[in-house]
């Protein structure tokens, strides 16, 4: 997905300083840069949003807010409209505020806010033109207590979760896995990297669920560029894909793991699995 308007030249112009600026104006810059280490990881393996990934890792790692990062956050034709509504919906209005950034990736009591109907009509704006007469098969992953987070987009939008049990091998739930944000207690650290104890997404034939805690290695820096350069072992963090994004407070945490399995229950319980991909496949 490409932006609308050339962004390969947009380019770091200088740290802005939150001195006696506004406080919109800080609410911004921080939600743009915390925006950038969630949307980073698909980008760079060339899932979601424009082409410079290299660019979106310059801007999270240094913390640099100008017109050229929030072109490249509108690329994001997946998150941006989820932005948009949360802010329209809860009268905050900024897209990059980082109350808003942090209810779509993380999660908050913000989403509670948003109108129902706001919500079904957005979504009905956007895919309805794509899917035509499916989208019937995509409008069910909207039940009453859906919420625009992004694990409803993971679960209720894309269509890996209707190819679980088909003939594609693991491959559905291993990019589910990947694709929604994850916690995970770090408990070593190394060099470009660290190793967290995070409980990975299963599938028994009916139902998806949180197994228990395991290992994995997750990406904190690249080429000298890092979101968190300061992590020790006992901090949980947020991931996405193969990347660490975020540190998580205790109240992050909490509301992570809710919304995670606030959708869960409605995937397993309240839609049909062959729902999304119907539609959008």
């Amino acid at each position: 997905m490409n932006l609308d308007g050339d962004t390969t030249g947009a380019r770091l112009t200088g740290r802005p300083t939150t001195l006696d600026r506004p406080e919109n104006a800080v609410a911004r810059e921080s939600g743009a840069v915390l925006f950038t280490r969630y949307a980073y990881p698909p980008n760079e393996l060339g899932y979601c949003g424009p082409p410079d990934h290299r660019a979106l890792l310059e801007y999270g790692t240094a913390g640099v807010v100008d017109d050229g990062l929030v072109q490249l956050a509108r690329g994001f034709l997946g998150a941006w409209p989820y932005l948009q509504l949360i802010a329209e919906g809860t009268g905050i209005g900024d897209p990059l505020d980082r109350r808003v950034v942090q209810a779509y990736w993380v999660g908050s009591r913000l989403l509670e806010r948003v109108d129902r109907n706001m919500f079904g009509n957005s979504l009905r704006d956007r895919f309805h033109p794509r899917t035509g007469l499916t989208w019937s098969y995509l409008e069910e992953n909207v039940p009453a207590d859906a919420v625009p987070h992004h694990s409803f987009h993971v679960f209720g939008v894309y269509p890996w979760v209707g190819l679980l049990g088909a003939d594609r091998g693991d491959t559905p739930l291993t990019v589910l896995d990947r694709c929604r944000i994850r916690w995970g207690q770090v408990v070593a650290v190394e060099p470009g990297q660290v190793v967290v104890r995070s409980q990975p997404l299963t599938w028994d034939g009916h139902h998806l669920g949180l197994g228990p805690a395991q290992t994995e290695t997750a990406t904190r820096s690249v080429d000298g560029y890092s979101f968190l350069p300061d992590l020790k072992i006992g901090d949980w963090v947020s991931l996405h894909w193969h990347w660490v994004c975020d540190r998580l407070s205790a109240s992050d945490l909490a509301a992570l793991k809710h919304y995670t399995a606030r959708q869960l229950d409605i995937t397993n319980h309240k839609v049909q699995h062959s729902g999304p991909a119907a539609a959008l496949s």
